[in-house]
């Protein structure tokens, strides 16, 4: 049987409400289709999300990690690791 690897990809454009959990870390949930994701970081990489909300006008996020204990509603993501890109708005058609 061949292995392989099952990630998770969580899209977000707007900064979620965090707690601050034990060493500083942040932990929030993002709702998504109706499953609660259960996210904890450590403030470097929630320093990520803060500079892009202060520093883009628009941006989205990626939040990759893999699936771990279920929870009520939803699931706890495991290895989170977060990129955020600035969202540039689309050029509108040139008319002709």
């Amino acid at each position: 049987m061949t292995q392989g690897k099952l990630e998770v990809v969580v899209k977000i454009n707007e900064l979620p409400q965090a707690k601050t959990v034990e060493n500083g870390w942040q932990q929030f949930e993002i709702d998504c289709d109706g499953r609660i994701i259960t996210i904890t970081v450590k403030p470097k990489v929630w320093k990520k999300l803060t500079d892009a909300q202060a520093n883009y006008p628009q941006w989205v996020a990626s939040i990759t990690g893999k699936i771990g204990e279920t929870t009520e509603n939803g699931f706890v993501l495991l290895e989170p690791n977060i990129q955020t890109f600035e969202k540039k708005p689309k050029a509108e058609a040139a008319t002709v």
